[in-house]
């Protein structure tokens, strides 16, 4: 599936602001199953300098600057990416095999997704995720066939409501409120599993648009989780979804804070308003 995004996240400040310095995540990574036909940046006003680069975790990453004094700025991604169905077979083995075989390290695909067991800023260690958890990983219980419940669970326990929390909400308050964002669903999805001693990563993206999707037409979150041997399989909360060609992936990291799709700092008057537009349309390939 190629699908064509813009992504325009607009500052407009009550006073001036004579200097700021950004850092955008908004280019989507090169995949075996996705291939970016092109991207591009577009800044205004116009930046002392762009820099582009790869982070800890090969993300790409824009920085710029601004020197001049402006009241507002405007930041557009604009990419064309093409998606392919996932084929791989799915494997078998039991929760606990693959925590044991990632925690004896064996190999380098192991080593590098075992930092993703940890707890992180934005996921810390809560005893109460762990007991979310052990609802659904019953013992010896195929790893992938409980996560899938777990997805399942997330999407039926907690209620979306955009309106109802900010990335600022602790992951306490979301457990106990029980309703939230995509980022909130894929933080607690990611602490429930890293509880059991399971890697798992937070992504950032976008999702295809349609009448029961949730989070279409806005940046997106859900987790990706390692099995060993076999490597990374992603489900999606938000939407209850074992994750195909239905989303875009832009970053990933061990929480939001590692994907935040823009960041940075201002000199100037205090006082400002965010405006973000996410548009993700759809095309079938041809030939």
């Amino acid at each position: 599936m190629l699908f064509q995004i813009t992504h325009t996240t607009r500052y407009l400040y009550k006073t001036p602001v004579s200097h700021c310095l950004n850092e955008l995540r908004l280019s989507p990574r090169m995949l075996p199953v996705q291939q970016i036909h092109e991207t591009a940046i577009h800044v205004n006003p116009k930046p002392a300098f762009i820099h582009h680069r790869q982070d800890y975790y090969g993300n790409d990453v824009t920085s710029f600057e601004v020197f001049e004094r402006h009241d507002r700025l405007e930041a557009t991604a604009e990419s064309a990416v093409d998606v392919q169905l996932e084929t791989r077979e799915l494997p078998t083995l039991s929760w606990e095999e693959a925590r044991d075989q990632t925690a004896a390290q064996g190999g380098a695909e192991c080593i590098e997704a075992s930092e993703f067991i940890y707890s992180s800023p934005y996921v810390p260690a809560l005893p109460q995720l762990k007991d979310y958890a052990r609802e659904t990983f019953a013992p010896q219980r195929p790893l992938l066939e409980a996560a899938k419940e777990l997805t399942h669970r997330i999407h039926t326990d907690f209620k979306y409501h955009p309106k109802s929390t900010s990335i600022d909400i602790p992951l306490a308050d979301v457990l106990r409120n029980r309703r939230g964002v995509c980022q909130d669903f894929a933080h607690v999805m990611i602490g429930a599993l890293r509880s059991l001693r399971l890697p798992v990563r937070y992504v950032s993206g976008y999702v295809r648009p349609g009448p029961k999707v949730q989070g279409a037409q806005a940046s997106h979150a859900w987790v990706s989780l390692f099995v060993p041997g076999s490597g990374w399989f992603s489900f999606d909360p938000t939407n209850d979804l074992i994750i195909s060609d239905s989303h875009i992936t832009l970053a990933w990291g061990r929480d939001y804070g590692d994907v935040t799709p823009v960041k940075g700092i201002t000199l100037g008057g205090p006082g400002q308003t965010v405006e973000v537009e996410v548009y993700v349309r759809p095309f079938k390939n041809v030939g």
